[in-house]
């Protein structure tokens, strides 16, 4: 059951934290793969990135982050691009990131 919300870009921040990168333990928005959140009415549009190319779960991941999104009440379409550039770095992470995987 989808509940209502307020579209914007912390409720689609929010939604994606749901997502959790296997490898890492920690979701993919404190680990710093999103890029990049466009919201055109009811569509949402996000760029994100894995820790690395060949990450052997990235359609996993990506369709994790695609059904997140679609969970938002007031999101109809939802897409979600992988991007390699700029290429993703430790740095990325949130301090909660860090914290989650024991880094300071």
């Amino acid at each position: 059951m989808n509940l209502p919300t307020t579209l914007n870009e912390q409720t689609v921040l929010d939604a994606l934290r749901q997502v959790i990168d296997p490898e890492i333990g920690c979701n993919i928005v404190d680990i710093g793969l999103i890029y990049n959140v466009a919201i055109t009415g009811p569509r949402v549009t996000v760029q994100m990135t894995l820790t690395t190319p060949g990450c052997p779960m990235s359609e996993s991941i990506a369709q994790g982050a695609q059904w997140a999104l679609l969970g938002i009440a007031e999101v109809e379409d939802a897409a979600v691009q992988l991007v390699w550039e700029p290429p993703w770095q430790p740095s990325m992470m949130s301090a909660i990131g860090r914290a989650a995987i024991g880094m300071r």
